[in-house]
């Protein structure tokens, strides 16, 4: 039993010692045998003298040793360090060493971006990854194939500070910022970011890294010079210190100001004198990137406290930074990168095959594991990274949210985040994204001066400095604008409808501006200055505002900004009235138009001629010789036009033709009468002309005001400008359009509304407003371009209008615009009637004759239709035809078909009125169809429109016998 419990001890220590020998004896795949480890060596490029790259250090080594405690292989990354001590120069040549000497397969660094882009051109070269935290925007991961870049770019903060900006309405900012590639390289993503919510930059202010303390206060006086009180600062913390103390000594961190620091002075406030914190920095906003609170990042920063207090024991008040983050996660990316390749298989550098001469950089050859790392590191992250989510995405780190902090006191507080998919939030959910809340605005903030108000982003100039106003002079229209120069003191004062409503404005303002009047001469010349000259005042920086009738046009907007109108305005034109017609002999022909009378006189003759066929056959007063039928056929139908006709009619169709013809004379006389009596009791304000086009085709001159954009209007409207004449004051349009364009006057004024009411309500009986009204914006105030006061002033334009103060001042100036109510040309006028009112009875007329025509040929034709049926010509035909129509239709047929006891009975009432006449009276009143012959004594009349004759014996007979009753 002893020597089997022997036995199984002797074969399992022989178990134990061959396993024991392959792990010791057996070399890694890919190794040398003599080696067990297999070493990966890494450079490292800082500016060891700086805090950030001290920090840095720290996380690196750390970083590392995580990695190699938590993964066992035999691979192991060497780091080895190199100074650049702030010299581009120091940085190249610490990277040829470690490239050459160390034959390093990847390099981390350097921080700063000049440095950076000297060695990235080197790793691009010998194919060596370059993975480095510098932030400038002007290196290109695109560009460079090597290059890998582990920080956020400073550009991309830019949004960030937009929108804060945007979120205070705040429209114009000043830019201060570092004179070197680290400062100007943020400057275009900011100015573009800012655009992009229509917000100026109206100064950038640099400020050069040896400037000295008199300097930067001379910069920052100027700036409190200016209007803007946003200032968004990007220096580097050994600067920025200086930057706030001396703006504090200028005044510039009190209330009203407003100050915001980027993410490279955010994020490493700890950097700062505390000192200068707490005097000069108070109530200041920043933006940082936002790295999230982790269990993990706790225990890292006790540990990274330890260690840097063991690397660096002379040195406190340093935190831990994202930068040291973001150097830890690029480590960690970096091992794994090299554990992948490693492998498979770790390759050396490949030397140049040449034997001549080389030069360092040619000697450096290539990397062939650096060409295998870039294809990973390009595309890589962590989820749990000590910075948060750490992606890198075609060789550039991904953007995190913005962390948006109010210093207070000794240090920051956070008042919200900002992220590029949801803008401004005030809290964040675990996984970076904002958190679903109906507040989006920022925390509570302390302003500079420990104001809780937020700064209005603009303040008048501290320096005494008055806004520089411009106001026209010119020798007329005093009821707009009217300057007045002491000659003493030489004192400028403006009155006027538009100063008062300036002044007023100004005085609504919840904020002083004070402003000083300077005059601008508009001479009466075509070649002199006007208003447009006096608007590029503005932006040429000599005034600071124009006010007076200055009119809002499209032109002039490209230079200015305009507030809202306070007037309305249009283009339109006063001319001449006419004189009265009342006193013209031919007045009575002024109702109808021409083309009415010709068209009435026509159907008079139609009407005529209707009846006299319908008649001359059957009726013998339309029967005679040819000249009494043509004489009928006129006297007929114009009798008409009195109601004076007494002839007979026995046609039906006859009698509604003339019906319908009769309704149609009196409505042509109703019109008629109605018309001409308005033209002769209601006054005419009619005009000399009626379109500005009639100017033009008569080459009338055409009269403006001296300095008036209305110039370039006629031009436009092709107006020969040979033909322009221009005049300053009502007293001269009035004179000019009295003598008119043939006496050395004009035959028409074009202005805008406002003046010519103002005209109008002078002269209102003596000229018109005529023709189409041009719409223009009105009047208003003129500002640079993006000034802050636009919107304050618009407001109190809008205020002023909307009371009482507006009406007041209208009436001040312009007087009671209801005294003249023809001055806007809307007087009680009576225009010739015109044939289109008229068109529809001259339609039913002429449709009603000529179908009793057509029913009286189709008749006619029927009853001599045997005429037809012969074999005679056509000719022949026509000819019968005609002779029978001129014919009287004969009549004795139908008479004596008559019955008998129709003779009796019309027989009996004559006889009994022959014994009493007292019954023939009766009868003659009660028909007035009864018609008394001369022959006959009493008898039944034909069926006619015809009435007795005065002057007949009968009729004597019956007025004696009724005077005699």
């Amino acid at each position: 039993m002893q020597n089997q419990r022997c036995h199984f001890l002797i074969l399992f220590i022989q178990f134990v010692s061959i396993i024991s020998f392959c792990y010791h004896i057996m070399p890694i795949r890919g190794q040398d045998e003599t080696n067990v480890i297999k070493k990966v060596d890494v450079g490292i490029i800082l500016d060891l003298e700086t805090n950030v790259a001290k920090v840095m250090h720290t996380c690196i080594l750390l970083a590392l040793e995580d990695y190699h405690a938590a993964n066992r292989s035999a691979i192991r990354i060497v780091p080895h360090f190199r100074d650049s001590k702030k010299d581009d120069v120091e940085a190249a040549s610490a990277a040829i060493y470690l490239l050459k000497d160390v034959k390093v397969q990847a390099i981390f660094g350097p921080q700063m971006s000049t440095q950076t882009d000297f060695v990235i051109d080197i790793g691009n070269k010998v194919k060596v990854p370059v993975i480095s935290p510098a932030t400038s925007p002007s290196l290109s991961v695109k560009e460079n194939p090597y290059f890998i870049r582990a920080a956020l770019p400073s550009s991309s903060q830019t949004k960030a500070i937009a929108a804060i900006v945007k979120n205070y309405e705040w429209r114009e900012v000043v830019i201060i910022y570092e004179d070197s590639p680290f400062g100007t390289g943020i400057v275009p993503h900011l100015t573009d970011a800012l655009l992009e919510i229509s917000t100026l930059v109206s100064y950038r202010s640099v400020i050069s890294p040896s400037a000295n303390d008199d300097q930067i206060l001379r910069e920052l006086y100027k700036l409190n010079t200016m209007q803007t009180r946003v200032f968004i600062v990007h220096l580097q913390s050994f600067l920025a210190s200086r930057l706030f103390f001396k703006a504090k000594e200028a005044g510039m961190m009190s209330s009203g100001y407003a100050w915001i620091i980027t993410d490279v002075l955010t994020s490493l406030l700890d950097s700062v004198d505390p000192s200068v914190i707490e005097s000069s920095m108070q109530g200041v906003l920043g933006v940082k990137p936002y790295f999230p609170r982790s269990h993990e990042l706790n225990n890292f920063t006790k540990r990274w406290r330890e260690r840097f207090r063991q690397e660096y024991p002379n040195m406190d008040q340093v935190e831990l930074n994202v930068y040291g983050l973001w150097a830890y996660d690029s480590i960690t990316v970096l091992a794994k990168a090299v554990q992948n390749v490693g492998t498979t298989a770790i390759p050396e550098v490949k030397k140049p095959d040449t034997k001549e001469n080389l030069s360092d950089l040619d000697a450096l050859g290539t990397s062939e594991l650096g060409s295998l790392l870039i294809d990973t590191l390009q595309n890589t992250s962590l989820k749990r990274g000590l910075s948060g989510d750490f992606r890198i995405i075609d060789g550039e780190l991904q953007p995190s949210p913005y962390q948006i902090v109010n210093i207070i006191g000794k240090g920051e507080r956070s008042i919200g985040f900002w992220t590029e998919s949801d803008g401004i939030s005030y809290k964040l959910t675990m996984n970076g994204k904002t958190a679903n809340s109906s507040n989006k605005q920022l925390g509570t903030i302390i302003w500079p001066g420990e104001s809780t108000i937020v700064p209005r982003g603009w303040e008048m100039p501290t320096s005494g400095k008055k806004l520089r106003v411009g106001v026209p002079v010119k020798g007329g229209l005093e009821q707009f604008i009217k300057v007045e120069i002491d000659s003493k003191t030489q004192a400028v004062t403006a009155t006027g409808f538009c100063a008062d409503v300036f002044k007023e404005v100004i005085q609504s303002l919840p904020f002083a501006v004070p402003y000083e009047l300077i005059p601008f001469r508009i001479p009466d010349t075509l070649t002199l200055p006007d208003y447009d000259d006096l608007i590029y005042k503005i932006s040429s920086k000599e005034y600071d505002a124009v006010i007076g009738d200055v009119t809002i046009l499209a032109n002039r907007s490209k230079y200015v900004d305009f507030t809202l109108p306070f007037t309305e305005s249009g283009i339109s034109a006063v001319v001449p009235v006419r004189d009265d017609e009342r006193k013209n002999a031919w007045i009575f022909l002024k109702p109808l138009k021409t083309e009415l009378w010709i068209t009435t006189g026509a159907f008079f003759v139609f009407i005529g001629f209707v009846v006299w066929v319908l008649e001359h056959r059957v009726n013998k007063e339309f029967r005679g010789p040819k000249h009494k039928q043509v004489g009928m056929i006129f006297w007929f139908s114009f009798s008409t036009l009195v109601f004076a006709h007494r002839e007979r009619v026995t046609s039906n169709l006859t009698r509604f033709v003339i019906i319908v013809w009769v309704f149609v004379v009196l409505v042509l006389t109703s019109s008629y009468t109605a018309n001409l009596t308005s033209m002769l009791t209601v006054q005419q304000l009619q005009p000399t002309v009626t379109n500005l086009n009639d100017l033009i085709t008569n080459g009338e001159y055409v009269g403006y005001q001296e300095g008036s954009f209305v110039k370039d209007v006629l031009k436009r409207m092709n107006f020969d400008s040979s033909k322009f004449k221009s005049y300053s004051t009502l007293e001269e349009y009035n004179d000019a359009l009295s003598r008119g364009s043939k006496n050395g006057g004009v035959g028409a004024i074009v202005d805008e509304l406002p003046y010519l009411r103002l005209f109008l309500n002078k002269y209102c009986r003596k000229y018109i407003m005529v023709g189409p009204t041009y719409k223009a914006a009105g009047f208003g105030f003129a500002f640079p371009k993006g000034s802050p006061l636009v919107p304050d002033v618009s407001r109190g334009v809008l205020k002023v209008m909307e009371g009482e103060f507006m009406n007041n001042i209208i009436q001040k100036w312009f007087g009671n615009e209801t005294d003249c109510p023809e001055k806007d040309g809307m007087a009680i006028t009576s225009d010739s009637l015109t044939l289109d009112s008229f068109k529809g009875l001259f339609l039913i007329a002429g449709v009603s004759a000529g179908s009793a025509l057509l029913i009286f040929f189709l008749i006619f034709l029927y009853q001599n239709r045997e005429i037809l049926d012969t074999d005679d010509s056509i000719w022949q035909k026509l000819s019968t035809i005609a002779k029978v129509f001129d014919e009287e239709k004969d009549s004795s047929n139908s008479k004596s078909e008559m019955p008998e006891d129709n003779e009796s009975q019309t027989a009996t009432p004559f006889a009994a009125s022959a014994a009493s006449p007292e019954i023939l009276l009766h009868l003659a009143s009660q028909s007035p169809d009864i018609r008394i012959s001369d022959s006959l004594g009493a008898s039944l009349t034909e069926e006619g429109f015809s009435t007795p004759e005065p002057g007949t014996p009968v009729h004597e007979t019956l007025i004696g016998t009724t005077e005699e009753r």
